[in-house]
């Protein structure tokens, strides 16, 4: 009985780590949002389009900003680092896990991103 309680145990931890992913959501906007008071602030929602990047399996880009982008909200999963207009190494900037970041960017731009543990 134990070992069976052992071994669902192990193959339960194997399920998990095999679905275990970094990813990356990606969410574009185009405009800032206003506040009652008239204040200025960022991802006015609905976004222009979203997207997720699996970086488990190393660095990986995102897809093209569309046209009328100007700004990006990301929230990694996991630690990670990112590079804008290039391929993001360990050294560029890091991003804490679960912590959207707001950046503006250029329409037809990418991101990359790889874990950075």
């Amino acid at each position: 009985m134990l070992r069976k309680l052992i071994l669902a145990g192990l193959f339960a931890m194997l399920a998990t780590g095999a679905q275990a992913a970094n990813k990356a959501y990606i969410s574009e906007f185009g405009v800032l949002g206003t506040s009652n008071n008239g204040v200025p602030q960022i991802a006015a929602q609905p976004s222009l389009t979203e997207q997720t990047v699996d970086f488990s399996g190393g660095v990986t880009s995102s897809s093209a900003f569309g046209g009328g982008t100007k700004y990006i909200r990301i929230l990694c999963d996991s630690r990670c680092s990112i590079q804008f207009g290039g391929t993001a190494t360990t050294s560029k900037l890091p991003l804490a896990a679960d912590t959207p970041e707001y950046f503006g960017v250029q329409a037809g731009g990418t991101v990359s991103v790889i874990a950075n543990p």
